[in-house]
């Protein structure tokens, strides 16, 4: 995971700061007040949570079966 990927979702994680720890990042004071180091920490905490950004970014294993089987036609 880079911070690229992350960036290029970010009207998934300005959504989702909002939803899961009501931060308004439009606020225009917030950022100001507040260090990289606590934005980034919260970032990435939504890829561990219940989120739009962890959706996206870490989808659910491949649930394709395993050991090469094919299908007969």
């Amino acid at each position: 995971m880079t911070w690229a990927a992350i960036l290029a979702e970010w009207p998934l994680v300005e959504a989702d700061l909002h939803e899961v720890y009501g931060i308004d990042v439009g606020d225009p004071g917030l950022l100001q007040a507040r260090s990289w180091r606590w934005l980034r920490t919260r970032i990435l905490a939504l890829l561990s949570a219940e989120s739009r950004l962890a959706r996206v970014l870490t989808p659910p294993p491949d649930s394709s079966p395993k050991g090469g089987a094919t299908t007969r036609r």
